[in-house]
């Protein structure tokens, strides 16, 4: 009942600001910035805080050893079981029958609509920015091990969701962590339960909703001009609730379109930079492998390119988070392991693929600077990022470098920075109504209010400065990690026993295929 209190409390504080803001339209980005940087201080700073004696932050180090233990626990099943796990997003095995509400393919699109986004266009830059090019290879290694922490989530996800007589499911670490630890006699699992619920409704207000609001009217504002965010939030708030109305089959059909399309759409363009520039390539993967090992950079050079890499190849895949969890639940199987298959193929796609393509563009497009005296680029008056040509940052590096080369391609950027936004918002919706219905319980009443509500932080992120919603979001998405992986460790053994059965089963012909 207090924990209810708590959450009701903190969302009448929420709305109460959004109206007293829209009544004072000119002052409404300083009134947000001024609420955000006075009450999310204290929780940032306690999950960042550093190591002793060191600048490693310890959530940092949480991600990478539970990512290493689950990839060596798996025997790399990320390289060994790639080739099944693409069979299976092409529909070779799926049996309609099964229980569930949406595809393989679908929940593929649908979880990675809330990765591949605003993390792979802004968070690289934002990674580069401070880490130096060097960033970039700590990217794709978080990428690569990410991929068995995701295989294990999700698998758990399908195998302790709740199944619902008119064909809906709920799952995710918050029914993996109580029902788990139940099974296994262990303590504790309801609470970490209802702990990683809170921190995932705030992680989709954060990181799911304001930051890609946030950047998506930077983005709309460079190229139209300035103007009130609080407009643009408006109109991502009225068609993001037209959609998530509908709820995970409604999102399905939306992202399993346009996450396809957005995401050719970028690559396409940075092939075509990076073929435009092919005798570059190998001076760029250069400077990434030097600024790795060396001192090449900024915050510590070596020390400083990890720290950036793996955060921000964290926000962007998720891996270790748990929230791709969520929407592979909703999967049509009778096999929680091919969902895990499935899922590992995110953070490749996401971060491998994806971030580094970006990561490669800004690099040979020149857009970072160095000391000519020392040789390693230098930060800004703020202390927080590297210098660039025209001094720009995240989402804004991003399309310099991309608009080097294609004069007309901010606009195209733009496009992309929306409708990725615009289904990073759409997934994250879906992750926040599990965690919340699962606190106050399933019915109309309660889903229809986690909706309104989120519509609401829409309208409230476009109109926040950088800074203080990417602190929040980094804290809000991290803080899910922190009990998602104790509840991995202590589930891992069951996630072993299911892969060794299903791959005993498909290898002696038992499981066969539908196509």
């Amino acid at each position: 009942m207090r924990l209810k209190n708590t959450m009701y409390s903190m969302m009448v504080l929420f709305m109460g600001l959004f109206q007293a803001s829209i009544a004072k339209a000119e002052g409404i980005d300083a009134a947000v910035n001024a609420v955000f940087a006075s009450s999310t201080g204290w929780f940032v700073s306690l999950i960042f805080a550093p190591l002793p004696g060191t600048s490693f932050p310890w959530i940092v180090l949480w991600l990478v050893v539970g990512a290493t233990v689950f990839t060596l626990y798996f025997g790399f099943v990320q390289f060994r079981a790639i080739g099944h796990s693409i069979d299976l997003v092409k529909g070779e095995y799926s049996d309609p029958k099964d229980a569930g509400e949406v595809s393989h393919f679908q929940a593929l699109t649908t979880a990675l609509s809330g990765t591949v986004g605003l993390g792979n266009i802004a968070g690289v830059a934002v990674a580069i920015g401070i880490g130096g090019p060097g960033a970039t290879f700590w990217m794709i290694l978080a990428g690569l091990m990410g991929m068995a922490s995701k295989f294990v989530e999700c698998t758990l996800g399908v195998k302790y969701r709740n199944e619902y007589k008119d064909g809906s499911v709920s799952g995710g670490p918050m029914y993996y962590i109580s029902k788990g630890f139940e099974e296994r006699g262990l303590p504790g699992g309801k609470f970490l339960a209802a702990l990683f619920a809170v921190f995932c409704i705030f992680g989709a207000f954060g990181g799911g909703n304001m930051f890609q609001a946030n950047q998506a009217h930077a983005q709309l504002s460079s190229v139209i001009g300035d103007y009130p965010g609080w407009i643009t939030g408006i109109i991502f708030a009225v068609i993001v609730f037209l959609v998530i109305v509908g709820g995970i089959k409604s999102i399905a059909r939306v992202t399993e379109k346009i996450v396809p399309f957005m995401g050719v759409l970028y690559v396409g363009a940075g092939v075509v930079i990076l073929l435009m520039n092919i005798d570059q390539i190998g001076w760029a993967f250069g400077q990434i492998f030097e600024g790795a090992f060396t001192g090449l950079g900024v915050a510590g050079g070596m020390v400083g390119a990890l720290i950036q890499g793996f955060k921000r190849a964290a926000f962007s895949n998720e891996a270790g988070v748990g929230s791709a969890a969520i929407a592979h639940s909703a999967v049509k199987t009778n096999e929680p392991i091919t969902e895990g298959l499935v899922s590992l193929l995110e953070p490749f796609i996401d971060t491998v693929v994806i971030c580094t393509m970006t990561a490669l563009v800004i690099i040979i497009t020149g857009q970072l600077v160095s000391d000519p005296a020392t040789g390693l680029y230098v930060l800004n008056e703020a202390g927080t990022a590297i210098a660039t040509q025209d001094g720009s940052s995240g989402v804004a590096l991003t399309s310099a470098a991309f608009g080097s080369a294609f004069t007309w391609f901010p606009y195209i950027l733009v496009l992309a920075v929306v409708m990725f936004a615009f289904s990073t918002m759409l997934s994250w919706s879906y992750y926040g109504l599990k965690a919340w219905t699962y606190l106050f319980g399933e019915g109309k009443k309660a889903e229809m209010t986690f909706k309104v509500l989120f519509c609401l932080f829409v309208i409230v992120g476009a109109s926040a400065s950088l800074g203080p919603v990417i602190d929040f979001s980094d804290a809000m998405i991290f803080a899910m990690a922190v009990v998602n992986i104790i509840g991995l460790y202590f589930l891992m053994p069951i996630v072993k026993k299911e892969y060794i059965s299903y791959f005993a089963r498909l290898k002696s012909g038992e499981i066969k295929k539908f196509k």
